[in-house]
C-alpha cells in the first residue's frame, strides 16, 4: 500500500476527500442498518402441527405422531427427530443437517406427509408444516384489564386493538392469550330429547340444514347478470331458538323445546393474569428481518394512542419488551467505540509523546470502524453481526 501513502502525501485534498467518503457512506450505513438481538440465520427445522380434537394425548400418540414420525423418519438429512402429544394437538420437530437447504426439507416433509394423509383419522385437521424461524418469537407483550367480562374485553382487543397493532409497519401477527370469544352455546336437555325420541346427532343435524348460506346460482335479465345467494343464516338467539328438529305427530319439536340457547362465551383454553386479576394479552411478533428497535418504537406509539381512548377503569400496558435487550447491546457498542478509541488515542500519545500523531491515529480510527457500516449494510447484515 506504499503506492497510496505516496499518493497521499503528494495529493493531500485527495486524501481528505477519500476519507470523508468512507465516513459519509458508513454514517449511511449505520443508519440504515438492521438492529436485532441475533444474527438473521436459516435454521434447518421444520415443525410440523396437526389437531384432531377431542382426542386424548394416548390416542393422539397412537393415530397421529407415530404415523407422521414414521413417514418424515426415511427423508435425508435427519439429524434429530423429537414430538410432543398433547390433548387434541400433535406436534413433531425435525431437525436436519446444517447443510440442508431449508426449503427444500420443507418441501420434502410435505410430499412426505401427503402419502399418509389418508390413513390418518376422520376429523384430523390439515397438517400446518413451517419452518423454524427465530423471528417469529415475541417482540412486544401487552397486557389489556379492566372492569368488564372477559368475553367484553375480547371482543373489544380483537375488533379495535388488534387490528391497529397489525397494520403498524413491521408488524407480523398479533396473538390474543387468555381471551373468550363470543359464542353461541347450546344446551341440550336430555329428559326432553328422549320425551320426544330425538338424539344429539338430530340437533346437529338440524342446525346444520336449517343455518347456512349458500350459492342460488345467477339471473340474466338483458345484458345484466344477477348472482342470487341462499341466505339462510340466524341472525340473534331467539331466531336459533325456533329451528325446527324435527316434526312429531304432526307438530314441529323446536330447538328451544329440547334445549337452552345461550349467547355466551367459548371456553377458556388459555388463562392470562395480571397482579392477581383476569387479564388479555396481546403478543406482537415482527415481520421477518425487520429493525426490531423500529417496529418496537412504531408499535408503541400507537399503543399510546389507542391507550388514550380505552373507556374508564381499563388499561393497556406492556408487559414484556424483548427490545429492551437489543438496546442494551446497541449502548454498549457505542459505548465500547467511544472508550476504545480514546484509549487508543491515549496509549499512542504515551508512547510516542508526539500530539501530531496521536491526532492522526484519535481520527484514523474511528473512521476506519465507521466505513465497516457501509458493507454491513451492503451484505445486508445487522448491526449485531
Amino acid at each position: 500500500m506504499q503506492w497510496l501513502a505516496e499518493i497521499s502525501v503528494r495529493r493531500p485534498v485527495f486524501a481528505w476527500v477519500m476519507i470523508l467518503s468512507v465516513v459519509v457512506m458508513g454514517l449511511a450505513g449505520w443508519l440504515q442498518l438492521g438492529v436485532d438481538r441475533f444474527p438473521k440465520i436459516d435454521i434447518p427445522m421444520v415443525v410440523v402441527v396437526t389437531t384432531l380434537p377431542g382426542a386424548a394425548p394416548q390416542e393422539i400418540e397412537s393415530e397421529l405422531t407415530d404415523p407422521i414420525e414414521a413417514a418424515v423418519n426415511t427423508l435425508s438429512g435427519i439429524d434429530e427427530l423429537r414430538s410432543t402429544s398433547s390433548e387434541s394437538v400433535s406436534q413433531v420437530m425435525i431437525s436436519f443437517a446444517l447443510d440442508k437447504d431449508i426449503d427444500v426439507a420443507v418441501q420434502e416433509v410435505r410430499d412426505a406427509l401427503s402419502r399418509v394423509m389418508s390413513d390418518l383419522p376422520d376429523g384430523t385437521t390439515d397438517p400446518v408444516v413451517s419452518k423454524f424461524d427465530p423471528d417469529s418469537l415475541p417482540i412486544l407483550v401487552f397486557s389489556v384489564n379492566g372492569p368488564a367480562a372477559p368475553r367484553d374485553l375480547t371482543e373489544y382487543a380483537d375488533k379495535k386493538l388488534r387490528p391497529a397493532l397489525e397494520s403498524t409497519l413491521g408488524v407480523g401477527q398479533v396473538t390474543l392469550i387468555g381471551g373468550r370469544k363470543r359464542q353461541i352455546n347450546v344446551w341440550l336437555e336430555p329428559d326432553r330429547l328422549a320425551a320426544f325420541g330425538l338424539v344429539a346427532a338430530d340437533v346437529r343435524a338440524a342446525l346444520l340444514r336449517e343455518n347456512l348460506s349458500a350459492p342460488a346460482g345467477s339471473l340474466e335479465s338483458g345484458d345484466q347478470r344477477i348472482s342470487l345467494r341462499l341466505s339462510g343464516r340466524v341472525d340473534d338467539v331467539a331466531q336459533l331458538g325456533e329451528v325446527v328438529v324435527r316434526t312429531v305427530g304432526g307438530h314441529p319439536v323446536r330447538l328451544s323445546d329440547v334445549a337452552r340457547v345461550e349467547d355466551g362465551a367459548e371456553e377458556a383454553s388459555t388463562v392470562a393474569e395480571q397482579d392477581g386479576h383476569a387479564a388479555l394479552l396481546l403478543s406482537v411478533r415482527k415481520q421477518s428481518g425487520t429493525n426490531t428497535v423500529e417496529v418496537v418504537d412504531a408499535i408503541r406509539a400507537r399503543a399510546d394512542a389507542l391507550a388514550a381512548e380505552l373507556p374508564d377503569g381499563w388499561r393497556f400496558v406492556v408487559v414484556k419488551d424483548n427490545s429492551e435487550v437489543t438496546r442494551t447491546s446497541l449502548d454498549a457498542i457505542n459505548e465500547h467505540l467511544l472508550i476504545g478509541g480514546f484509549f487508543a488515542a491515549v496509549v499512542v500519545l504515551l508512547f510516542l509523546g508526539d500530539w501530531r500523531s496521536t491526532v492522526i491515529s484519535a481520527l484514523a480510527i474511528p473512521a476506519s470502524v465507521v466505513g465497516a457500516f457501509a458493507m454491513l449494510w451492503a451484505f445486508g447484515l445487522t448491526l449485531n453481526s
